[in-house]
């Protein structure tokens, strides 16, 4: 990321300790390396999102030349991810088919009187 080697890291330190003395150095080292944990974790953050984007993008495209080519002899790339965009939506709907059991019951329950 960053070209730093150790003498310029050890110089860093000592303005640090100079500049803050050695009450505060302590805290001030914590809240940068929390700062760059948040940068890094941002940055990742970020690039996953991108990459899924990306990839909802691959699949949309693929899907509209599956549909021009009426769903018949496609390739195996394209194949594929109709097969992916197939499975997503059997889970997204499984869900609601899962309450639909669920809330109707199999069999009706007596009354006792």
């Amino acid at each position: 990321m960053f070209d730093i080697g150790f003498w310029e890291l050890l110089l860093i330190m000592i303005i640090g300790l100079v500049v803050l003395g050695p009450e505060r150095l302590p805290t001030a080292i914590r809240t940068v390396r929390n700062w760059v944990r948040n940068v890094k974790s941002f940055s990742q953050n970020v690039q996953s999102e991108i990459k899924e984007e990306l990839r909802v993008h691959e699949l949309h495209e693929n899907l509209k030349k599956a549909e021009q080519a009426n769903m018949e002899n496609l390739s195996p790339e394209i194949a594929q991810s109709v097969a992916e965009l197939k499975e997503a939506a059997d889970m997204v709907n499984r869900p609601y088919a899962d309450k639909k059991q669920n809330s109707s019951p199999s069999q009706p329950t007596e009354k006792q009187e």
